[in-house]
């Protein structure tokens, strides 16, 4: 039985198979102290919730925050190969360590690899009093109205 196959209760004791995997969590979570990811790296978090678990990163450029859905929009599947190993060398790009897809920290956006155009999906989250928190739905793209 691998990973993906195993069952765990929720919080109201259902039992929820560990690959239904979300790709959008509520706003509100608090994901712990900012200072858990140093000025210019990332982390990885893995949200536990009743319908199952979102995979996200985090990645942090001085002040600013910025959170993606941790999946590769090439593949699907999620972009470190190593425990919080997003980004490049340099920590001026997040990279999928499958492809070498490379991505605008910013934005998410392809710019280079086997996606160009494509983007990573934004997880919306914020800096409240010292604390990373989930937040709102990102607002759509002009051209997705």
């Amino acid at each position: 039985m691998s990973d993906t196959d195993i069952e765990t209760p929720d919080d109201a004791g259902a039992v929820v198979p560990a690959s239904d995997r979300l790709f959008a969590t509520p706003a509100g979570i608090a994901l712990g102290p900012v200072d858990a990811i140093l000025p210019g790296a990332a982390r990885g978090y893995v949200v536990q919730m009743r319908a199952g678990r979102f995979h996200g990163f985090v990645v942090r450029r001085r002040d600013a925050v910025f959170g993606y859905v941790d999946r590769c929009p090439h593949a699907g599947l999620p972009l470190a190969h190593a425990l919080d190993d997003y980004l490049t060398p340099r920590g001026d790009l997040i990279v999928c360590g499958w492809h070498s897809a490379m991505f605008a920290i910013e934005d998410g956006r392809c710019v280079g690899g086997p996606c160009i155009g494509q983007s990573l999906a934004a997880w919306p989250v914020e800096i409240v009093h010292g604390v990373l928190k989930t937040c709102g739905p990102p607002e759509p793209h002009a051209q997705d109205v």
